[in-house]
């Protein structure tokens, strides 16, 4: 493990990223594009949706990358009989103090992990709605704060619906990405007989990074700079989404915010203090899909959000070049001089 002092530095963060992704990619195999989404989500302080058939890895590449940061993660299966208050906590009366004690529920980890999230009721889904948003837990009238970093990692398959509540829009809105983990190429299956034929390789993985790493980390994350032309881009992107003819719902201002926030994170793993426009095109769909809502007409025609969102990043014209920009880059896009 690598410890820091006041200041990271690129090469720093290079170095802790790409040992946590060696780590997950030695459990998940022939999925590098997945792996390096999941660890730009974490740095960019989001939440991440995964959501594929069953038996494709999904709960295992959420465990991978738990266990290879040493913090606290606890595991949470959404079920039809939880209650919210298994989530958050509950105050129960000390008779010996004749007063209410607090009992943390299990959303006080750094990596939350939920199960099969579309299995547990709306009135249990709604028990995550504050503590993804704001980072708190109210309860009784009482505000807890939850550790930092905080990360939910929440699962659920696409396919079995019977006995599953949909998550909302308000919930969906809340998770920065969605991903889509896929079957394997044959190659990657062949290997992964190799490596989980005799036992799975989540026992002997080991932590990697220390929780202090990955706070220094999303510091230096948040200083990446983003030029004014990529911010008109970003706004850009997510505009065209609340005026297509196809969408009957467009991505909201948050999807904004945090399609920067993970563009920053993908430029620190590329080793860049600045954001290109491919980084905010290689994330447009895996950070807006998932919010938008398709018209009747449009699931008629079987058009998917992935779709629509991929073509108006082909219709949106790509902003020119800053210019003085130092250092210049391959298109001009770094810190302008002074910064």
């Amino acid at each position: 493990m690598t410890t820091y002092d006041e200041h990271v530095s690129l090469s720093d963060l290079t170095t802790t990223a790409d040992g946590v992704r060696r780590s997950v990619e030695s459990v998940i195999e022939g999925k590098p594009e997945v792996v390096r989404l999941s660890l730009a989500v974490l740095l960019a302080e989001g939440h991440l949706l995964i959501e594929d058939v069953p038996g494709v890895g999904k709960t295992m590449l959420a465990k991978a990358l738990a266990r290879s940061i040493d913090c606290s993660v606890r595991r949470i299966q959404f079920t039809p009989d939880l209650l919210p208050s298994d989530i958050t906590g509950v105050s129960v009366y000390d008779q010996q103090r004749r007063d209410f004690e607090f009992k943390p529920g299990a959303i006080f980890s750094q990596i939350v992990i939920g199960d099969e999230i579309n299995r547990a009721s709306p009135k249990t889904q709604s028990a995550l709605l504050e503590s993804m948003e704001e980072r708190q837990v109210t309860i009784d009238g009482q505000t807890y704060p939850l550790p930092e970093p905080f990360m939910v990692i929440a699962t659920q398959n696409p396919v079995e619906m019977e006995g599953t509540y949909p998550l909302p829009e308000a919930q969906r809105d809340r998770f920065m990405a969605r991903v889509s983990i896929g079957y394997p190429s044959p190659e990657a299956e062949l290997e992964m007989l190799d490596v989980h034929g005799a036992a799975s390789p989540l026992q002997d993985l080991q932590p990697v990074a220390h929780l202090h790493d990955i706070v220094k980390l999303t510091e230096a994350v948040r200083g990446v700079h983003v030029a004014d032309p990529i911010r008109r881009y970003a706004v850009e992107l997510v505009s065209a989404t609340r005026s297509h003819p196809e969408l009957r719902l467009g991505a909201s201002p948050r999807a904004t915010l945090q399609l920067l926030r993970a563009s920053k994170a993908s430029a620190a793993l590329s080793g860049r203090d600045y954001v290109l426009p491919d980084d905010v095109q290689e994330l447009a769909v895996p950070v807006l899909a998932h919010r938008l809502l398709p018209t009747a007409q449009a699931q008629l025609s079987r058009r998917t959000a992935e779709q629509v969102v991929t073509e108006i990043v082909q219709q949106t014209p790509v902003p020119t070049a800053v210019p003085g920009s130092v250092p210049p880059g391959p298109q001009g896009y770094g810190r302008p001089r002074g910064f």
